[in-house]
């Protein structure tokens, strides 16, 4: 992927031939549950899945986080007819991207709902051959509630052909991960090809991810990519201090104690942010397993995890670019790319200022839940 990087930051998507890639290696399908051809892995295995994906390219891990959970989702979670319809009858064979926050609206009909709504950001959406869109069912113009507060959400898999695409997508970083806005009209999805948004009743698949939903497993996503890239940075900057001089220094900058420091400081800390994610989510991953239910703490913990790694990756990412000097500001080159990609990345609602504080509330009591961690 190292190699496509430039190619598809300019095609402002994933080269076809790392999407190919991605189906003949099975990385592709392998989150999915085993009927959808996935080999259904623990999260530690996700997480260093997607850090190794965003070290090789912030866009490639990107889509890996975008790609993966989607398929995942919809395969666990849609209705026989419409897992038959999506993925029985393409054998497996599907991408899937899109945006699942709520912005449309389901008018329900006799067989589903006539979906309209545009959303924006549906990562790897490039290349995907069905899209997830979030909406509202409204049933006599009015929105349905599940309980006290908390509004029915569902998603809708859309075939690609349905969708109008609207090309906004130049942006400053994670530019090759085709994150294009899109809408659609009054277009009739079938019950089949829907699911609650925060549902953790798989239909399909064994393993705890499954019966864990899909928050956690975006969580997860966020904070392995956000690791994943600032490694990548502080790996470059590692192998760069032996042969970099600044402008009237004699000595490499490998030799400078600042540099020493900074570096022994910053690897300690990346390498306890990735403790600290595999931990929060092994943990809640093992009580699910042993068939206890996933808490309102174990879920803030796990989105505190992911909300912290990428806090802390942002700053192993400033210092390495910092250290780097001008050799990280050369236009294309791996440092420059990423220290672009992280601050695209980290400016994501998912791992917001908000889930922190939302989180905190849960662990000192001010609130029994919230139903969106």
């Amino acid at each position: 992927m190292r190699e496509q990087a430039a190619a598809s930051e300019s095609q402002r998507t994933l080269s076809p031939s790392v999407v190919d890639m991605m189906w003949s290696t099975g990385l592709m399908s392998a989150f999915n549950p085993t009927p959808a051809g996935g080999v259904e892995p623990s999260f530690a295995q996700m997480i260093e899945t997607w850090i190794e994906m965003a070290w090789q390219d912030g866009s490639f891990g990107w889509v890996g986080i975008a790609n993966l959970p989607s398929s995942f989702a919809a395969a666990a979670y849609l209705p026989d007819d419409g897992f038959a319809e999506v993925f029985t009858a393409h054998d497996n064979h599907v991408t899937m991207g899109g945006q699942f926050f709520p912005n449309g609206q389901g008018v329900a009909v006799d067989g589903g709902y006539r979906l309209t709504g545009s959303w924006s950001f549906g990562s790897g959406t490039g290349h995907a051959e069905y899209v997830a869109a979030g909406f509202l069912p409204m049933v006599d113009g009015e929105m349905q509630w599940i309980s006290e507060g908390v509004p029915d959400m569902r998603v809708a898999i859309v075939p690609r052909a349905d969708v109008d695409f609207h090309d906004g997508w130049h942006v400053q970083g994670l530019k090759a991960t085709g994150s294009y806005d899109y809408a659609i009209d009054d277009v009739f999805v079938p019950h089949g090809r829907t699911f609650a948004l925060f549902t953790r009743e798989p239909l399909r698949g064994a393993s705890p991810a499954t019966r864990m939903g899909m928050m956690p497993v975006t969580a997860a996503g966020h904070a392995a990519w956000a690791l994943g890239v600032a490694k990548s940075m502080l790996d470059d900057v590692a192998e760069l201090a032996a042969t970099k001089y600044r402008m009237s220094d004699m000595a490499a900058l490998a030799t400078r104690p600042t540099f020493q420091k900074g570096l022994a400081r910053h690897v300690a800390a990346w390498r306890a942010a990735r403790l600290l994610v595999l931990d929060a989510f092994g943990t809640a991953e093992a009580a699910v397993a042993a068939g206890d239910e996933l808490t309102p703490t174990m879920r803030a913990d796990m989105r505190v995890a992911a909300v912290h790694a990428t806090d802390t990756a942002r700053e192993c990412a400033e210092w390495a670019h910092l250290a780097a000097g001008t050799t990280a500001i050369r236009e294309g080159s791996r440092l420059e790319r990423a220290f672009r990609d992280i601050y695209t990345g980290t400016q994501h609602a998912f791992i917001s200022e908000k889930v922190a504080i939302d989180a905190a509330q849960v662990w000192l009591g001010i609130v029994e839940d919230q139903f969106g961690l």
